[in-house]
């Protein structure tokens, strides 16, 4: 288990990466329709060619939520290595199998609780 627990913290880590670099762009993202939204000539109600300011301000917004969700997913998966208690449902306290910690390193349970 420890070759799994070892490749699951480097699949965390480079997850980690992404997700900042996510939540990073969705924060620009966000900078730009809050200074459209803000253009008091905007009028993006009445435009045939797209999603209004106030609809990719919502779409946005969920995506940074998702992104810090999962960064916070992933620490709590991190903490559980440094903490020894990683790979053990949360449920049954059963081993998660190996292939599920590699498909989805944030598992907190094993495949028969997880449903």
């Amino acid at each position: 288990m420890s070759g799994t627990v070892e490749r699951a913290r480097e699949l965390l880590r480079e997850r980690r990466r992404e997700a900042e670099r996510t939540v990073a762009a969705r924060a620009s993202d966000l900078s730009g329709v809050a200074a459209a939204r803000g253009d008091a000539t905007a009028d993006d109600e009445h435009d045939p060619e797209g999603a209004t300011l106030s609809g990719e301000w919502s779409r946005l917004t969920g995506l940074s939520v998702a992104a810090r969700h999962e960064l916070s997913d992933i620490d709590a998966a991190l903490a559980r290595i440094d903490a020894g208690t990683y790979g053990v449902c949360e449920v049954c306290g059963e081993p998660i199998p190996e292939g599920r910690l590699l498909a989805r390193p944030t598992a907190t349970r094993c495949v028969r609780c997880a449903v």
